[in-house]
């Protein structure tokens, strides 16, 4: 937007403040005038860089959140070595037992594993247990349904032409 020429004082002022006012008038709303096109202008680079913004923080999202997942699954399987490690040292002696801290620990580790596995949007064991027993039931119904199918067809073929019977010559 082209800025707009500073306007001239008005000669026949009624109200009569003089020249100096009116002057002031002037330049005040050229500065206003002024304010306003810098806005228009930068809403309108808004507009135009808007979506390859929006773009490019979809993509620094995308990179971020893979980072965190490796970061995340890297310090599980720290975690799970550190555990192994410990109770490997349980068995062999080396640690003295301490019973119910042990499994309270263990707990506390499976629940921190859990959550961060939720958090990454993993299911549980429990959930991909759940779906190989739904998927066994449906293949084992989609096995039935095909033999079920092959079955009135044959039957069906049966019925339309009627079974001949062979005569075997005497002898």
């Amino acid at each position: 937007m082209a800025p707009t020429p500073p306007k001239k004082p008005a000669e026949g002022n009624s109200k009569g403040t003089g020249s100096a006012g009116s002057a002031h008038s002037a330049a005040s709303k050229d500065i206003w005038l002024a304010g306003l096109g810098a806005m228009a202008q930068a809403q309108a680079q808004a507009r135009e860089q808007g979506s390859k913004a929006f773009e490019a923080l979809v993509a620094e999202g995308l990179a971020f959140q893979k980072k965190s997942q490796a970061a995340a699954q890297e310090k599980i399987q720290e975690a799970a070595a550190h555990f192994n490690q410990l109770t490997q040292n349980l068995g062999a002696g080396l640690v003295q037992p301490v019973g119910a801290k042990v499994d309270r620990l263990e707990h506390l580790f499976e629940d921190r594993v859990a959550r961060a596995l939720k958090s990454l949007g993993l299911p549980t064991a429990q959930e991909v247990a759940e779906l190989e027993d739904r998927v066994a039931v449906l293949e084992a119904a989609l096995v039935n349904a095909n033999a079920n199918a092959n079955a009135n067809a044959k039957a069906k073929a049966n019925a339309k032409s009627p079974a001949r019977k062979r005569v075997t010559p005497a002898k």
